[in-house]
Order: C-alpha cells, then sequence, then structure tokens
C-alpha cells in the first residue's frame, strides 16, 4: 500500500488542471476551469475543475474526483498505475512496494524484478525494458521498408503507407537472430535474460533466437502510450496465425487491448467502442472511418477488459463472427461482462453474415453498411436468453425447469439492480413461472427489487454531520473548534455521522492537510471506503461555495444544530424511565432541559 504522506505530498505538486487539460481542453470561468464534461455527452458545458480545491465535478452526471481519481475514470488506469504515472510527471520516486503475487500488479518504472530463469539472480528495470520494446519496434519498421514481400502483403489486404504509419506497423525478418541488428549487445543481453524478459528472444539450452520471425509486426501500447508487446501475424500460411508476446512484467495480455490508447478520443466522440478478434479487423476499420475498434489479443474477453472499456464509454459492441467459434467466444464475453454492469451501461453483440469479418465486410462493403449493420447488434440481455433458450425444450417443463437452473448462475453474478430485475421478469415470460416463483426458486430476496414509490417525499434539508463534512472538507482549521462530544451515534444519520467521524479521524492524523489540498487527499485516502461516496458528495457541494460565504455561520449552525439533537435524544432517554426510576441528578437535568 502506498504511504498517505506519499499520497499527499504528490497531491500537493500535481496541478489538476495541467492533468485534465492534457486530455479535455479546459476554458476559464472566474475561479475555477470548465469544459463539456469528458463522461458523458453534453453541449453545454457542466464540468468544473477547481485549481484551489484540486477537484473537479459534473453537475451533470455527477463525476468527481481529484487527480489520481481522473487518470483512473479517464485514462482507465487503476489507483498504483495513476500514482505511478502521476509521481513521474513530478520527478517523484514511488516508494518501493512489497510484491503482491496478484494478476495484475503493475511494476513501478524503476521497480526493479529479477528475470524468469536468471540463474544469476540479475535484476533489471522496466523502465529498461521499455527502452528495449522501443528500439525493436523502430527496427521491424525499419525493415518493412526494406521488405517487398511484406509490403506487397499489406497491400494484398488492401492497407496503405498511411495506415501502417498510424499503427506504426513493422515486419521480423525470418531467420533465427535478426534482432542483433538492432541490439549491437544481442547475445549479451540475451544471456543475461533481459531480450528473453522482454519476450523479443527465446532462450533454450543450446541458444537463443528470435520469437517473431517472417511476420507482420503490431506494437501493442498501454494506456500510457508506450509499447509494452507486440502481435505478429504470418505472411501465408503457417501457425500459428497470430502470435503475441507472452506474459511478463510490461504485458498481460488479459489487460490490454489493441489500440485502446489511440482510438480513446475517437470511442468517446462515437459514444461507443466496438470490441473485434482481430488486429488486421482494427486497422481495416480504422482505414475505413471506423476509429472506435479495439481487439483482445489472443484471449478471451476478461472482466478487466470490460471494467477497462467501461470507464472509457456507456456502450460496448462485441462484433464476432457468426459461427460456432464466434458463438462461444461472445458467450465468454457476455459471461465476463455481468458482474461489470452498472444500470445505464450497454453491452450488445453484433454476428457478421457467414465468410464475413470486420475486415472483409468493410472493404466489401465499406462503412455506412457496417454501420448500419451494428444497429443489429443483439443487447446482451435478448442475446443471453436466446442462447439459453437454444439449448433445451421450451415445449416441455424439464425444459423450461432446466432453462432457469441454467439462468440461475448467470443472473447471481448482475449486480445491476434495474437490469437484474429486467432478466428476472423476461425469465418469468420465456418459463411461464410467475415472478414471485421465481424468486422462490432462484432464492432472491424480494427487497432486491424496486418496489413502486406511492408518493415521493420533499427533499430534505441536509443534515448537520453533512454540513460539517462540507465545511472541514473546505477548511480543516474548524476541526480545533469542533465539539466532539457531539459526534455521536444517531440512527437517522447513522452513516453520515460515521463518515464525518472518520473524517476528523482522518485531518486529526494528517495535520498538513489544508483547504487547497483537503477534498484530494480524503478523496484518495477513502477511496476504498464505504464512506467514500459521502465524502465526494460533500466535497463536491463546496465547489459552488465562493469566498463570500459565511463559514463561521454555516460551522456554528451545524454544531447548534447537533446540541439540539443530542438535547432531543436524551429528553426521550430520560422520558423513556418511569418517573420513580429516576435519579434525583436526573430529575434535575429534565427539569432544565424542559425549561431550556
Amino acid at each position: 500500500m502506498i504511504s498517505q504522506p506519499f499520497i499527499q505530498e504528490l497531491l500537493n505538486r500535481v496541478d489538476i488542471v495541467d492533468v485534465i487539460e492534457r486530455n479535455v481542453p479546459l476554458k476559464k470561468a472566474g475561479a475555477n476551469y470548465s469544459a463539456c464534461c469528458p463522461f458523458h455527452s453534453e453541449k453545454t458545458p457542466s464540468f468544473t475543475v477547481s485549481p484551489t480545491k484540486q477537484f473537479y465535478h459534473c453537475f451533470g452526471c455527477s463525476a468527481h474526483g481529484n487527480a489520481i481519481g481522473f487518470m483512473m475514470e479517464y485514462i482507465g488506469m487503476d489507483f498504483v498505475e495513476a500514482v505511478k504515472d502521476l509521481a513521474g510527471r513530478v520527478g517523484m520516486q514511488v516508494p518501493a512496494q512489497p510484491r503482491e503475487p496478484r494478476f495484475g500488479t503493475a511494476e513501478s518504472e524503476s521497480q526493479p524484478f529479477v528475470a524468469k530463469d536468471n540463474p544469476e539472480g540479475k535484476e533489471f528495470s522496466s523502465r529498461g525494458l521499455l527502452e528495449i520494446m522501443d528500439i525493436a519496434a523502430r527496427y521491424y519498421r525499419k525493415q518493412l521498408r526494406n521488405s517487398q514481400s511484406a509490403i506487397d502483403y499489406l497491400k494484398k489486404r488492401g492497407i496503405t503507407g498511411k495506415t501502417a504509419s498510424h499503427f506504426a506497423i513493422g515486419y521480423a525478418p525470418g531467420g533465427w537472430q535478426n534482432l542483433d541488428a538492432a541490439f549491437s549487445d544481442y547475445v549479451a543481453k540475451a544471456r543475461s535474460g533481459l531480450l528473453a524478459e522482454a519476450g523479443l528472444v527465446i532462450e533454450s539450452d543450446e541458444r537463443c533466437y528470435d520469437r517473431f520471425r517472417d511476420r507482420i509486426m503490431f506494437p501493442i501500447l498501454n494506456l500510457k502510450g508506450v509499447i509494452v508487446g507486440f502481435g505478429g501475424r504470418v505472411l501465408e500460411q503457417g501457425e500459428p496465425k497470430y502470435l503475441n508476446s507472452p506474459e511478463t512484467p510490461l504485458f498481460q495480455k488479459g489487460r490490454e487491448l489493441y489500440n485502446l490508447f489511440a482510438a480513446r478520443k475517437a470511442i468517446r466522440t462515437a459514444g461507443r467502442v466496438l470490441v473485434v478478434e482481430g488486429y488486421m479487423d482494427v486497422v481495416a476499420l480504422f482505414q475505413y472511418g471506423i476509429e472506435y475498434a479495439v481487439a483482445a489479443l489472443g484471449t478471451a474477453t476478461t472482466p478487466y477488459h470490460v471494467q477497462k472499456l467501461l470507464r472509457q464509454t456507456d456502450n460496448i459492441v462485441f462484433c464476432f463472427d457468426g459461427d460456432a467459434a464466434g458463438r462461444k467466444a461472445a458467450w465468454r464475453a457476455l459471461e465476463a461482462s455481468l458482474a461489470q454492469l452498472v444500470d445505464g451501461k450497454n453491452i450488445s453483440f453484433l454476428f457478421l453474415p457467414d465468410g464475413e469479418d470486420p475486415d472483409s465486410f468493410v472493404r466489401n462493403s465499406g462503412r455506412e453498411a457496417f454501420e448500419e449493420l451494428l444497429k443489429e447488434a443483439l443487447p446482451l440481455s435478448v442475446f443471453l436468453f436466446r442462447e439459453l433458450s437454444a439449448r433445451v425444450d421450451l415445449k416441455t417443463s424439464e425444459g423450461c425447469a432446466k432453462l432457469v437452473q441454467d439462468a440461475k448462475p448467470l443472473l447471481a453474478q448482475v449486480a445491476a439492480p434495474g437490469l437484474a430485475l429486467m432478466l428476472l421478469k423476461r425469465l418469468a415470460e420465456i418459463s411461464g413461472l410467475s415472478q414471485r416463483e421465481l424468486e422462490g426458486v432462484l432464492k432472491i430476496k424480494r427487497a432486491s427489487a424496486y418496489r413502486p414509490r406511492e408518493r415521493v417525499p420533499r427533499p430534505q434539508p441536509a443534515s448537520p454531520y453533512r454540513w460539517l463534512m462540507q465545511v472541514l472538507l473546505y477548511d480543516p482549521r474548524y476541526i480545533g473548534k469542533l465539539d466532539r462530544d457531539l459526534l455521536v451515534q444517531n440512527e437517522e444519520y447513522a452513516e453520515e455521522a460515521a463518515a464525518l467521524r472518520a473524517l476528523v479521524d482522518f485531518i486529526d492524523t494528517h495535520p498538513h492537510v489544508d483547504g487547497n489540498t483537503a477534498i484530494a487527499s480524503a478523496i484518495t485516502y477513502f477511496y476504498a471506503s464505504s464512506h467514500r461516496v459521502l465524502l465526494e458528495n460533500a466535497g463536491s457541494k463546496t465547489l459552488a461555495w465562493d469566498s463570500d460565504i459565511d463559514l463561521e455561520a454555516e460551522f456554528t449552525g451545524a454544531m447548534e444544530r447537533l446540541r439540539a439533537m443530542k438535547r432531543k435524544q436524551r429528553m426521550a432517554a430520560l422520558h423513556s424511565k418511569s418517573l420513580s426510576a429516576l435519579t434525583p441528578e436526573e430529575k434535575l437535568e429534565l427539569q432544565r432541559m424542559a425549561l431550556s
């Protein structure tokens, strides 16, 4: 875990305006900056960035956070990746962390690691590996210019030189040790394990040799825009048709998506992302003007892929061949998506005509025809029940029962309450059972479903706990005036009272947090906490405050409400006792409170 003092120092050095402006054009709007929100489509700017609070908030979709949060939500990084990226920008060295055996943990660019099968235990930095990958990419691009057979192959596939340059496509010549032309110390690097650790060389007992030979080379970039791996496609016949870099400290194919870095802007503009199966599909679609396509890297779609894409857009379209293999791949994508979906997000599945793939279809029919075909994509709910129904005989009771049992583990994964309810209703229609009967069979609690409300209660004023959260986030110095005895448990506002106490503890243990960094620091500190949403919302409210706000009056008013609430609770406790059970002190106390 990265220490809180380091996070605090990082947020002090980083300017959120600079971080966001690299990706979103901002305009000065008084003391703040504004833009059209990058997290939802809008024509009127409602996205506000506060340089004094180092915090952003959208008054349209309620997206908000600090610089680290923006890197996570907009760029798609995880927490550690975002911290390390921002630290690198301001010249800070992230302290070495204990290495955890968890899939997908990012390594620091300067964190040393030991190469596999390295008997001498030599350590290499991932920065060194990134340099190796960059040198190899330049070498492959140069070789493409010198290989007529590779150029002819791309021309035959309809790929222009401009498109090949956009994707930095290269060529790995045939032969066993061609990379020695790129690395003067090829043998030494290979023997040390460095080239093997980068996935470029295969080591055997007797010799080492290039992994990629006589293949069109596609560099794979992560969300930082650096090359972390390669995909190689054979020119003619051969197996495997596609060969990817192996798992390395830089590259885990279950986490990366081809072209996602370059396609982010197009994805947001189109309002959707198209997921296809191959590099050439992505390249061909781009050449015909469909720039929002990405591809999985020779592996089934993973939950991490889906999570990463849903950070970029609300709409994912998986595109597969219409054969049995394509439907099998689509089903795996559906299974990976169920737990990641939230209400308001949409996942659909497009199956191409027999004998077609995205590459061939767009070349034969053009962009308009392909995008017209996208309208025929099946929503996840339709594909789910169409596939399940095809596996059983719905004309029999046994078939309907089998359908319900097959659907049970899938519906159990759906966390989105609205979607879960709609899927349950659809299953009831198909199976012939009532919704109540299904809930009993599937052991679904009725409380989890939406209940119609007879009337909408009028909005209630903010509780004094939320009021104080806002004041303390705006100016933590008020912690010195806080009457801690008033921060008691309150059944009516239990969550808000707990969040306020947690915020007070945070400020107590981090005395250097000030008004400029309190919101950004607290949001990071409480990122994995149940208090996160309440504190983020409280921080967002303060962005509308100006310098004329009477903070002292706000604070005093909240404290008076807490005192009144405590007095009311105490009176209720005393009144709950019989008069004979009250002590003389309690009788006197009750009399004083009644007169006050």
